[in-house]
């Protein structure tokens, strides 16, 4: 027989054999093998050596390994058929696959090599494990795989027998449970926890359906559960990228100690917070980010005021998906360049929820439909707010709210720090500031708005002080475990009878002056009606009414809860955990986890009566005084009020908006504004903006005139500043100064219909206010990376100068038709940056073609801004297409949406015809508002005139037309078109 018979096998010793067993015929065309597939190869082959008769040969191949589908290629070998080969490759990790197997301080070579993992000291690479699992497999294998309709549900088993590295506490948990649902064909949820034992679960209700609604049919996910190693793979079904690959060493579960990872389909990943990031994409490049509520100023790598544990990621080609992790202890997350990301948590279980999109403006959507759609705030909210720390006196006050009028400065709320109160007791008037209830009285005929801080810490050195005798009777304050006794620390509230010296160092102050206060446990429904009854006693005084505080909004601080002492004072007294076995990498990491906050073991109550430890929940302790403080503002007010608060968790939104805390007068933090604000537009808080000028320092004239521009373009736009810092008002400067923020703030003023469109869009449906450029043009990568720009809704564009001494601002306009909206104006270019230029009182803003901006007639207030002529900007497309809508409703009725008190207009044009139509009429808004002017731009032809016509017939019409032919501008003016009709306008 004319035959070459070979025999390939693998043995286990990582070789393949390729031996000829027959050869009597030689092929004419010298065939050789030069490529060689290996599937299921569990780790990277890092090299290849190819032997003939023992001897190594020449070769000059190359090695490709994808770890997610477990596949090595090596190509360029010159294997000659006919030939007997062996090949040998050695398994190991390649930098990019290295996990660290040793996260907690003080890793060495002795306790890596105990946690049987490799020590290897990789000084050329910044940020690399030194110490990283040696292969694959992670301690847990999967039994009793159940693939149903509706989901998944799987035994995981622990089967390692080196325990001697783990403490008690850290001790992996062997009687684990995945349940994997299928709540909705965008929606999937995997959750992983123990059986046998129950733990802690985060009490935060989320929108799920009572049984999964997905059909097999149009699911946009397949998951597989992977044996040996544990792992979870989600794949999008349409293009088969893997989204979610947790089949990694790392996985292990035990009480004080739990770390997943997964493979990511891309670099570009977006979320997570609350910590302050140079860019708006995460930095993948092996970057450690902890989080735990802190009372901690925005700076690099420290955790902040909000727990977010929420991403979105994109996928190569610009599909996205979003994944929360339901668990609310102290965490961490690393991300690396495989690109991969780890979760390292200290306690509950592991709880995820993923949705698919597929576009990012639909991830956010279903993502505030799973965990609560964003709050609406009411009209005059979205006016500009003044506030500092540091008021002296009422005095004060009212000579700025005076000021501001007569430079006709647009401002709608007036704030009083904690300085209105006297010691910085809660619910209790200074006498500086004897005169603030007539003057928010006053300020309130005038058509302004008046907002108070509250803290949570309450007092217990007074003998009259109400608010602490009904907080024992009801029985609300944090207490030690198993006593009857209360945690008391230290935060603003001052002894009584004390002459404070301010010149004194912090540490002194704090031991000298400052009072012992208890925390409220705002789980308790007993701690909610103590709550209201105390705000409701500031609002109308029982005891003299010339006191009371007629608020129209409150402002919740130190809620993460903050304490000037760790702990409490005297110290905690369980160590474990305050300092567990692993400490995240948080900011003063080595001051375990009491920095600055209450005792880890402080017990708190669930609304069921359940006991939980302040260790589970204290990143939930501004979340839970949320809704109570809303509830009780809505109830005293009869209107739908603002709460803004400081430490936030997913769902906070729904009740509250955001300031993004104390920062610092320096040209750095505009630029970190938008990430910031663009970041917690991922989650649901888009009532978000920074302190405008900055908090702490002393700003100065240019960087206050350009944030001042830049936070006239915040939803939440307020103007705060630190104690002992210069003032930065609009009216601390100059004449020039106040024409600047008067010009910048009347167009904010004019554009709040869209804005509040937006909000109710927002409120509605999920869609986000501050839109970072990918969310509209995710096609073009390049947006991918942008940040220092961003749209408010699909259509305005705004583009700051964020640089001292600048006069002109590098923007990308996207692939789109863009004008001016200064002046009218079509740009001419798309797809590119451009210098724009860009003098100190100018912000250069664009309007999209294809939509239609609601206006109106600025004016001081919103209370008189409400009475004044609409109009609308229709701005075309390359197709002479456009479109918009306005919510309009009477501003401040709480749920009026939802009681479907408003009205609803839309905005069609096409070539020449404009169509105004109500959608919904449950409002008539009592001025008589009306369109009077409307701006069409990108109109190609002359227009000598215009019809206005209702249910096809033509009516009167004052109106007056004008058309510059140069920027193809039609201007329709002296319209008469009443809110809540429909209309039809024709030119020609």
């Amino acid at each position: 027989i004319l035959a070459i018979q070979c025999n390939y096998f693998i043995i286990p010793q990582n070789v393949l054999q390729m031996n000829v067993t027959n050869n009597n015929y030689a092929d004419p065309n010298n065939l050789m093998f030069e490529e060689i597939k290996i599937l299921g190869l569990l780790q990277e082959p890092v090299s290849v050596t190819v032997l003939q008769n023992n001897a190594v040969q020449n070769s000059s191949h190359n090695i490709t390994y994808n770890p997610v589908d477990k596949v090595a290629l090596i190509r360029g070998l010159q294997l000659e058929l006919g030939k007997s080969y062996s090949l040998r490759w050695m398994l190991g990790t390649s930098v990019n696959e290295k996990y660290d197997c040793h996260p907690g301080p003080n890793a060495s070579k002795e306790k890596c090599e105990q946690f049987g993992c490799i020590w290897t000291e990789d000084t050329s690479n910044l940020g690399v494990p030194y110490c990283y699992y040696n292969g694959p497999d992670n301690a847990y294998s999967v039994a009793d795989v159940k693939y149903t309709s509706s989901g998944v549900t799987a035994n995981l088993t622990f089967n390692k027998s080196n325990l001697k590295a783990y403490e008690k506490s850290t001790l992996p948990i062997s009687t684990l449970r995945l349940e994997v649902k299928y709540h909705k064909n965008h929606m999937l949820q995997f959750k992983i926890y123990d059986y046998a034992n129950e733990r802690y679960e985060v009490p935060v209700p989320l929108n799920l359906p009572e049984s999964p609604e997905s059909t097999v049919e149009n699911r946009l996910y397949d998951v597989r559960v992977q044996n040996t190693p544990f792992g979870i793979q989600v794949r999008r079904r349409s293009t088969g990228t893997v989204i979610w690959d947790s089949q990694l060493p790392t996985f292990t579960f035990s009480d004080m100690f739990i770390q997943i990872s997964t493979r990511l389909a891309s670099q570009y990943l977006y979320g997570f917070g609350e910590t302050e990031h140079t860019t708006f994409r995460r930095d993948m490049n092996w970057h450690t980010w902890g989080m735990f509520t802190r009372d901690q100023p925005p700076g690099y790598k420290l955790n902040s005021y909000g727990f977010q544990p929420f991403y979105m990621g994109l996928e190569e080609d610009g599909n996205a998906h979003g994944v929360l992790l339901l668990n609310s202890n102290a965490m961490d997350v690393t991300f690396q360049p495989t690109p991969a990301l780890t979760y390292r948590t200290t306690g509950g279980i592991l709880d995820f929820y993923m949705v698919l999109g597929p576009t990012p403006e639909l991830v956010v959507q279903e993502y505030t439909a799973l965990v609560g759609r964003p709050v609406m705030p009411p009209y005059w909210a979205l006016g500009f707010q003044l506030c500092r720390y540091g008021y002296e006196n009422d005095t004060e006050i009212a000579k700025l709210v005076e000021a501001m009028k007569a430079a006709r400065i647009p401002y709608d709320v007036q704030y009083a720090d904690i300085d209105y109160m006297e010691r910085q007791l809660d619910f209790t008037l200074n006498p500086h500031f004897s005169g603030l209830p007539s003057l928010i009285n006053k300020i309130q005929e005038e058509g302004m708005r008046f907002i108070l801080i509250l803290d949570p810490a309450i007092s217990g050195n007074e003998t009259d002080y109400p608010a602490f005798t009904r907080g024992l009777e009801k029985d609300v304050f944090i207490k030690w475990p198993n006593t009857n006794d209360i945690i008391f620390a230290k935060v603003w509230p001052d002894l009584p009878n004390v002459e404070v010296n301010d010149t004194l160092d912090w540490e002194t102050q704090v031991e000298l002056y400052r009072a012992y206060v208890a925390f409220p446990d705002f789980f308790r429904n007993s701690t909610a009606e103590w709550w209201t009854r105390e705000i409701t006693e500031v609002y109308t005084n029982p005891q003299n009414a010339s006191k009371s505080l007629k608020f129209d909004g409150l402002w919740i601080d130190m809620n993460e809860p903050a304490s000037f002492v760790n702990g409490a004072v005297g110290g905690c007294r369980n160590q474990q955990l305050n300092f567990p076995p692993y400490v995240p990498q948080l900011g003063s990491r080595s001051e375990g986890l009491v920095f600055k906050t209450l005792c880890m073991e402080g017990q708190q109550y669930l609304p069921d009566g359940s006991p939980v430890s302040h260790y589970n929940v204290h990143n939930l302790y501004g979340w839970a005084q949320i809704k109570p403080t809303l509830d009780a503002l809505r109830n005293i007010t009869k209107e739908r009020g603002i709460v803004v608060t400081r430490s936030t968790y997913p769902s906070s939104g729904k009740w509250s908006g955001h300031w993004l805390g104390d920062n610092t007068a320096a040209w750095n933090q505009l630029d970190k504004s938008i990430i910031g604000m663009s970041t917690q537009h991922i989650t649901n808080l888009f009532h978000t903006g920074a302190d405008i000028c900055g908090f702490f320092g002393d700003s100065e004239y240019e960087l206050c005139a350009r944030w001042m521009e830049l936070g006239a373009f915040y939803p939440y736009s307020r103007n705060h500043n630190g104690k002992g810092a210069k003032r930065q008002d609009p009216v601390a400067w100059n004449s020039t100064f106040e024409e600047i923020s008067r010009k910048v703030l009347n167009t904010r003023y004019t554009l709040l219909p869209y804005l509040y469109t937006l909000m109710y869009e927002a409120n509605a449906h999920g869609s986000t206010v501050v839109r970072p450029l990918l969310h509209e043009f995710v096609e073009d990568k390049r947006t991918w990376e942008i940040y220092r720009q961003f749209l408010w809704g699909p259509a305005l564009l705004i583009s700051p100068v964020l640089e001292q001494g600048a006069v002109e601002v590098n923007a990308y306009l996207p692939n789109a038709r863009w004008y001016d909206y200064h002046t009218g104006d079509y740009i001419g270019f798309r797809g590119q940056f451009r210098n724009l230029s860009s003098p100190l009182e100018h912000i250069n803003l664009h309007i999209r073609g294809g939509y239609i901006l609601a206006q109106q007639s600025p004016a001081n207030t919103t209370f008189y801004s409400r009475k004044n002529p609409l109009a609308l900007t229709v701005a075309l497309n390359d197709s002479q297409l456009a479109e918009g809508q306005l919510y309009w409703d009477d501003g401040v009725r709480i749920d009026a949406y939802e009681d479907g008190v408003y009205l609803l207009t839309s905005f069609t044009a096409n070539q020449n015809i404009l169509e105004i139509k109500v959608l919904h009429h449950g409002y008539a808004d009592p001025n008589n508002l009306k369109f009077t002017q409307i701006k069409i731009l990108g109109v190609t032809s002359n227009v000598q005139e215009v019809m206005v016509s209702q249910n096809g017939e033509a009516i009167q019409s004052p109106h007056v037309v004008s058309y510059d032919n140069q920027k193809q501008v039609l201007e329709i003016a002296q319209l008469e078109l009443e809110l809540g009709k429909d209309y039809t306008l024709q030119w020609s």
